[in-house]
């Protein structure tokens, strides 16, 4: 197996096959895990689920956006918030991209068509949570991001990172109007190649959900040592649940499960990402603990 501080290019490489081809963009329509788009969109304009600290509760309208993380998690995702939470759901991630390509003006330097910008769709779903998970696109392969890549400007990089997720809270605020949702950052787990990035990125999530009293969810502490937040490892001691779940705890001989397939360090789907992205079509660890996390995070919110 290969060592993760020399795998830079290979992780490169998988990561832009992951992506897709910048031509042809990612896919073309929102994925509805669940009822087909009429059905989620019409129930997705009910009231709120928490109009007031004495309101009932009521079942979580969730949007979930991001990245090619987001992209192979999407399905777990829906069926864990639908199951737990009862929740109204849809999805719409685009892989290879970061925050500017979410932002409202970016439609012709950007991998997110026009009518699946955050703002867009937080005015026609109405919900009440919007889920960001973002790795944070380094390598200058998102148009939008102007060049500007971790490894050749690393301070440009951050503040411009800073700066869109600013931008794009704002955006999905005003979207909202009156019933502004909550935004949960979805923390990201161990970078293998440049650590202290995935560090600083979270970071920055903290401190935009801090400054708009929106929420963070550590779903990336899930998929890293239980002592060690910011080390990479391919495999980690199978939880209680994987246990007893036989295919997800793939070594039970040595009571460890895989969080990676050998030949992709970045993504969790334990089966190897395509040209053409698509949800994680067999079970994997790591996008089932990511999946859970963010389920608690709203389960907290809508309690």
């Amino acid at each position: 197996m290969r060592k993760p501080w020399i795998v830079g290019a290979v992780l490169t490489a998988v990561l832009l096959g992951a992506c897709g081809d910048p031509t042809s963009g990612p896919e073309t329509a929102p994925s509805h895990d669940g009822p087909g788009p009429t059905a989620t969109r019409q129930r997705a304009a009910s009231p709120g689920f928490r109009d007031s600290p004495s309101a009932p509760k009521k079942a979580p309208v969730v949007l979930y956006l991001g990245d090619s993380l987001a992209m192979e998690n999407q399905k777990v995702l829906g069926r864990r918030l639908r199951g737990d939470l009862d929740a109204r759901y849809t999805s719409a991630p685009y892989s290879g991209t970061t925050l500017c390509d979410y932002l409202e003006g970016t439609g012709d330097d950007s991998l997110v068509p026009p009518k699946d910008k955050a703002a867009v769709l937080v005015r026609e779903l109405r919900p009440d949570v919007v889920v960001l998970q973002f790795w944070g696109n380094a390598w200058g392969y998102t148009p939008c991001m102007d060049g500007i890549t971790y490894d050749k400007a690393e301070a440009r990089y951050f503040a411009r990172y800073a700066a869109d997720a600013k931008r794009l809270t704002e955006q999905i605020a005003d979207a909202g109007g009156a019933r502004r949702p909550r935004i949960v950052w979805v923390l990201q787990g161990p970078d293998p190649v440049s650590p202290d990035r995935v560090r600083r990125v979270n970071a920055l999530y903290r401190k935009q959900a801090d400054a708009s009293g929106d929420l963070v969810s550590d779903a990336g502490r899930a998929v890293s040592p239980a002592s060690a937040r910011y080390t990479w490892t391919q495999y980690l001691p199978c939880t209680a649940y994987e246990r007893e779940h036989p295919a997800y705890c793939t070594r039970p001989d040595q009571g460890r499960t895989a969080l990676h397939h050998d030949e992709d360090y970045l993504h969790f789907c334990l089966a190897l990402t395509t040209s053409e992205p698509k949800p994680c079509p067999v079970r994997s660890p790591g996008i089932l603990r990511i999946a859970g996390e963010i389920t608690r995070t709203i389960a907290k919110l809508v309690g």
